[in-house]
């Protein structure tokens, strides 16, 4: 029973140190586009129906 005396506090201290990690990875951008990689990784880069600078544009933005 005396480990309790133990847990909580560590547990408070995980909670705040999770929620200041998430308050930095908010405030750095991490959450600002959450559907860009859901629709690029969709795009095709080898149709021909898109544009030439696009295509060059993008295979080099993953090459990055």
């Amino acid at each position: 029973m005396e480990v309790i005396w133990f847990l909580i506090p560590g547990m408070i201290v995980i909670g705040l140190l999770l929620v200041v990690f998430l308050v930095w990875a908010v405030k750095r951008g991490e959450y600002d586009d959450l559907e860009g990689d859901a629709h690029r990784i969709l795009m095709d880069d080898d149709d021909p129906l898109l544009p030439k600078e696009h295509a060059r544009k993008t295979k080099r933005d993953i090459r990055a």
